[in-house]
């Protein structure tokens, strides 16, 4: 088996050395191509107004001077002798869970992975800005992972459809189990606009995130978090609200 491993954090995050190591334990095939930079909330997006630069960090592990989106394309395209039989992209520094999927980058490179059609898992670890008592931030996603990945490398994906996994913030032990649930949704205006003034009077504005008010329906990624279980959510990248077809067609018929 050959595996691509990226990531939105960049190459030199935490979580994507723990990706790669999970994906070793799997094949010793194992592929590297991530943003060279932090790239989160970078959601589904290409460079397209400035050139993209490659850089080797080491045997079949690479960097783009770009995106999430980018990465996984230069990496098919450029980097790789031949296609991956899976992309794993993470583990994400934090949860991607409900709303926060059509933001997040790492949830992105494996929609990507998907328009290629490649089996495309995107993982992210649950974290609190404290550190945790038992100290390592993906202690759950590092025990847990491998459980998750195997049923799903020969399990059915439907053509342009991935998977996205979020770990709880709990210690391996303390893990429920694992919940297969559907995509949640946030109550929360999702962004603050903080004015300040750099060094030289000239303002800037920095995007904060304001407090978020979760809403555990039943069978949610958000529900299975909060009760201790990691969740595993098929996404589907036709965004067409089928119910409305024929309804709006009717509106436009007769004009």
């Amino acid at each position: 088996m050959r595996i691509l491993v990226t990531n939105d954090d960049g190459i030199h995050a935490p979580g994507i050395a723990l990706l790669e190591e999970i994906a070793r334990e799997m094949t010793d095939d194992v592929w590297v191509c991530a943003p060279s930079d932090n790239q989160t909330g970078a959601g589904h997006s290409l460079t397209l107004s400035m050139p993209v630069r490659l850089r080797k960090h080491g045997e079949r592990r690479f960097s783009v001077t770009g995106t999430p989106t980018d990465a996984v394309s230069m990496g098919l395209k450029q980097v790789m002798d031949g296609p991956p039989d899976l992309i794993l992209s993470g583990v994400n520094a934090g949860a991607n869970l409900g709303d926060d999927i059509t933001y997040s980058g790492t949830v992105s490179a494996a929609m990507e992975g998907a328009l290629a059609r490649i089996r495309s898992i995107a993982m992210s670890q649950v974290m609190k800005q404290e550190r945790p008592e038992w100290g390592d931030r993906f202690a759950a996603a590092r025990a847990w992972a491998p459980r998750v990945i195997a049923p799903l490398l020969d399990a059915p994906f439907e053509p342009r459809t991935l998977v996205t996994v979020n770990f709880p913030c709990l210690a391996p032990e303390e893990v429920r189990g694992m919940r297969v649930v559907r995509q949640g949704f946030h109550d929360y205006a999702r962004a603050s606009v903080v004015e300040g003034r750099d060094p030289r009077g000239q303002r800037y504005y920095w995007f904060g995130l304001d407090a978020i008010e979760h809403t555990l329906d039943h069978g949610t990624d958000l529900e299975a978090i909060s009760e201790g279980y990691v969740s595993i959510t098929p996404l589907q990248l036709d965004l067409t609200h089928h119910a409305s077809l024929a309804g709006l067609a009717e509106r436009f018929a007769s004009r």
